[in-house]
């Protein structure tokens, strides 16, 4: 019957503490990472491995991905530029878009999408099979060597990825511009690079360190503290995609106002 109904408004009161409690749950597990990280030992060569797979092996999806978008936006953009009779700021259009937001914000999604659902699946396996609590009870600091290390290969390898997605968009733009009107790759790149700041370059690319903390905070935090068995698995890897992808995006608004207040140079 109709009074036996739960209000509405009620179970929205109700998610709001379990959003604080996960809130607070996650930082804390932050800041374990980052006291954990700055303590002996340092878990070098697990590092080491782990960046050889968020790095390298993510390579092939970041790459391509650069390469197409930068073809595709340099087909959007060159029709519009022609028509205003400014078909010379094609290079620098594709340039400040790819390294001030393009780049960074795309190959953190890609990165969440790809590294964030394996460690969530990875952490959440070693749990329900028991293989953290072994480690555990070999007197071995599990948090320090299973989730650290996989924070620093996020925070170190992105800035890396972010790179090559930005210099393969350059590479699919110079290509498409090339068959479009046969510019030459010298005058392509001196065109691309005549409007980039330092500030345009270095502060867009660093504020993906941030964007590898939090994929590697929050995948490791859904797999290392899932307690649901088997169907926590598969929990845990969405979770880590969805929640890390979101959390990039709004990070990236933040950082963008915080890099704008910083170097005011480098608004567009």
């Amino acid at each position: 019957m109709w009074w036996n109904r739960r209000p509405v408004g009620r179970e929205r009161y109700q998610r709001l503490p379990n959003l604080i409690e996960f809130v607070g749950k996650v930082s804390s597990f932050g800041v374990r990472i980052v006291v954990d990280g700055l303590r002996t030992p340092f878990e070098g060569s697990a590092t080491l491995t782990h960046i050889a797979e968020v790095g390298y092996k993510s390579l092939p999806l970041v790459a391509p991905a650069g390469f197409a978008l930068g073809t595709v936006m340099t087909f959007h953009t060159r029709g519009t530029l022609v028509t205003f009779g400014a078909s010379a700021m094609i290079p620098a259009v594709q340039a400040l878009a790819f390294f001030v937001e393009i780049g960074p914000l795309v190959a953190g999604l890609l990165l969440a999408g790809r590294v964030g659902s394996g460690i969530g699946a990875v952490l959440a396996n070693m749990r329900v099979a028991e293989q953290i609590d072994a480690i555990e009870s070999l007197s071995i600091d599990s948090f320090k060597l299973l989730v650290v290390p996989r924070v620093i290969a996020c925070v170190i390898a992105l800035p890396l990825l972010t790179l090559f997605m930005d210099f393969a968009g350059l590479l699919g733009g110079y290509l498409s511009e090339l068959a479009a009107s046969g510019m030459s790759f010298d005058l392509y790149i001196r065109r691309a690079f005549d409007n980039l700041e330092w500030a345009n370059f270095i502060a867009p690319t660093l504020k993906t360190t941030v964007f590898g903390f939090i994929i590697g905070t929050v995948s490791s935090y859904f797999g290392y503290t899932t307690n649901q068995g088997a169907a926590g698995v598969g929990r845990a890897a969405t979770n880590s995609v969805v929640v890390s992808s979101l959390l990039v995006i709004v990070a990236d608004v933040v950082l963008v106002k915080c890099i704008f207040f910083v170097f005011p140079e480098s608004a567009l």
